[in-house]
């Protein structure tokens, strides 16, 4: 059986070829038929004995004899045309003729040859014998309404997608199955996913595994009086594997999977998507037990109510409302468990998250430094790699970084090392690719002038400067005033793997962002807008902190944070407001001011790091140590760091980038 399903898998025919042979054939009717009975004209029907008449006058032109109907037609000369049709309202067309039945082929080719010989025809009237088609008129005929029957079902094809495989409408994407639903059906013996090709995320594996063991024991907890879940969302940031580990619980499980996106139930017509919802349930209580996953479901179960601009009851609405009624139910749906995945949950439906629909929420959060080892691992098997490569290295270097970003870095560095020609990825590669990926193309050939660099030198060394003396500062790995993607300089940091941070971080955070523009502001004596980039994350940070962390002197412990979606009025007065911006202004001036202050305390220190990055364009957290000593506070990083050259320790992870705009050149 799965043979023949190959096969028929396999022998595809599209319905294309058939519209373009017909219209081939069409066209070559029209091509190559008759021109005579194609172009307009008047034919008189006379008697065979009047044929006779205008023949041995001379009328004729040109005679052709039709064996099936024993008729014979005639044109005219053009000279004669008003004695045959002495009438203009008689006379139309550009080529008259006269049509009559003749006795017998035998009657008709004796007097034509008759009167040839007498000279009648003077030479110029030729006869044949042709065969009547009654097909090809019919077909002529009808070519316009053939022609609009196939492009009708051609446009209605392409509207509802296609055909299926078989090349009928049987299909999910056939013209009458519209309603039916696109989810793609894996079933349990292709199912090649488990939890071992799902690296790290274990509290999010542990709390799936619960449903791969009802599913495979489910008397376990029936007979206890348990219930199967119906529903678990998975909720983290883009790229940390949800897909992934919903695929991984139906090949545990090995039961059939249904995949679908939650943009597949959106459909232009009107209760196609309430259809597809009800088509979906119904094939999966057919394969129950069964495991039915939803990715971006944001994408349909968006909170109803929150788009009353537009008008009421929309497609959407009633594709969720159909979505609810068949995960609660009025049936029962044994065996059959939803997945869901999404990174906005804030913004789904409470009706789509209470119990007995979604029993429980998984966070899939970004992978702490063992689990991103373990993802390494993972990613590393096909990948030809050196023998010496430290994975700990490269996992204490890349924090913040997702599933997605580590297969992306371990991608980019075999094409780094395939560059180069290369036969084995070295940690060098490695280094380029996360270099490559968060600070773009390097762009060496970029020219700047003397004064530019020279700006950008004092502004890379202010960053570092500044982080270096201030105590919860991110330890600095690289700075560089080498260009990259829209960047002219970046500064690299290692920051700290913290569930939660304070005040007193935040605020030494933002004076060492601030060091660069407190660095020109000293120095050189004017400001650049090298300095965008920086001043705009220094703003977002302080009103983060200000009106949604209550770390404000003035308005303290107050939190104005709304997440409700078209949310047109303020959760605060005017005048709160204005105290807000005060106290941002405030709080981002004492930073600068502080910055300032320390920039001039080491100001020798300063000058010496500028200068190493005019000569050598890259400065690493050793050259710093020379200049001003080891840091008077060593963080957890910076202990780990320490076993490791800092001219090895090439990995960008947090990228201050100064970016500047096209037509706002460096000065």
């Amino acid at each position: 059986m799965a043979s023949n399903n190959k096969n028929k898998k396999g022998s595809t025919f599209s319905f294309t070829w058939v519209y373009i042979i017909i219209l081939a054939v069409l066209g070559y009717l029209f091509i190559t038929g008759d021109e005579k009975s194609l172009s307009p004209s008047t034919t008189k029907e006379v008697s065979y004995t009047e044929f006779q008449k205008y023949v041995r006058e001379g009328y004729g032109k040109d005679i052709v004899a039709n064996k099936s109907k024993g008729t014979v037609v005639m044109q005219l000369q053009p000279e004669h045309y008003r004695d045959v049709f002495p009438s203009n309202k008689d006379f139309k067309g550009q080529t008259p003729s006269v049509i009559t039945q003749y006795p017998s082929a035998d009657k008709l080719d004796e007097f034509l040859e008759l009167e040839r010989s007498n000279g009648t025809f003077n030479g110029e009237v030729s006869y044949e014998y042709e065969e009547d088609s009654p097909w090809w008129g019919m077909i002529l005929n009808f070519a316009p309404m053939l022609l609009l029957i196939f492009f009708w079902i051609f446009i209605m094809r392409r509207m509802s997608g296609g055909s299926s495989s078989n090349g009928d409408n049987s299909g999910p994407m056939g013209i009458f199955n519209v309603g039916k639903s696109r989810a793609r059906l894996i079933e349990k013996d292709d199912a090649k996913v488990t939890f071992k090709d799902v690296a790290g995320q274990e509290g999010a594996k542990q709390e799936v595994k619960e449903i791969v063991d009802f599913l495979k024991n489910p008397a376990k907890y029936t007979e206890l009086g348990g219930k199967i879940p119906k529903g678990a969302l998975l909720v983290g940031p883009p790229g940390t594997g949800k897909t992934l580990l919903a695929k991984a619980v139906a090949g545990e499980a090995n039961v059939p999977f249904f995949s679908m996106s939650g943009s597949d139930f959106v459909e232009m017509f009107v209760g196609v998507g309430a259809s597809r919802v009800r088509d979906l349930f119904r094939k999966a209580k057919e394969k129950s037990p069964c495991i039915i996953f939803i990715d971006e479901i944001d994408a349909v179960g968006r909170a109803r109510g929150r788009n009353n601009i537009t008008g009421g009851n929309d497609e959407r609405e009633n594709t969720l409302n159909q979505l609810l009624t068949e995960m609660d139910g009025f049936g029962t749906n044994s065996g059959v468990i939803i997945l869901a995945a999404t990174n906005r949950a804030d913004i789904l439906d409470k009706a789509l998250l209470r119990a007995g629909r979604f029993d429980r929420q998984i966070h899939v959060d970004l992978p702490d430094v063992n689990e991103r080892r373990a993802i390494f691992e993972v990613h590393l098997r096909p990948i030809k790699k050196s023998d010496d490569l430290d994975l700990d290295f490269l996992s204490r270097q890349t924090p913040g970084f997702s599933g997605a970003d580590i297969a992306n870095v371990c991608n980019e560095a075999a094409l780094i090392a395939a560059r180069h020609g290369h036969n084995i990825v070295s940690k060098e590669d490695f280094l380029s690719a996360v270099d490559r990926i968060i600070g773009g193309l390097e762009k060496k050939t970029k020219v700047m002038t003397v004064e530019e660099k020279r700006t950008i030198a004092l502004h890379e060394a202010g960053h570092a400067t500044v982080s270096w003396h201030l105590r919860y500062a991110n330890p600095l790995v690289k700075v560089t005033i080498v260009p990259r993607g829209r960047a002219l300089g970046a500064a690299w940091y290692l920051p700290e793997e913290r569930q939660i941070s304070t005040k007193e971080q935040m605020l030494d955070e933002m004076c060492a962002i601030l060091g660069g523009r407190a660095a020109e502001e000293l120095f050189i004596g004017h400001i650049s807008s090298g300095a965008m980039n920086d001043l705009e994350r220094v703003t977002k940070q302080a009103y983060a902190m200000v009106a949604y962390m209550g770390m404000s002197d003035k308005l303290p412990n107050l939190c104005y944070y709304n997440n409700e979606e078209y949310q047109f009025q303020r959760p605060y007065s005017e005048e709160t407001a204005r105290q807000i911006d005060a106290e941002v202004q405030r709080m981002i001036a004492e930073q600068y001011a502080r910055a300032k202050a320390l920039l001039s305390e080491k100001q020798n220190g300063h000058a010496q790091l500028a200068q190493i990055l005019q000569e050598r364009e890259v400065i690493f957290a050793e050259d710093v140590e020379n200049i001003f000593g080891k840091r008077p506070w060593a963080s957890r990083t910076e202990e780990l760091l320490e076993s490791n050259p800092a001219n090895e320790a090439e990995i960008n992870t947090t990228n201050d980038s100064e970016s500047k705009e096209e037509n706002s050149p460096i000065k």
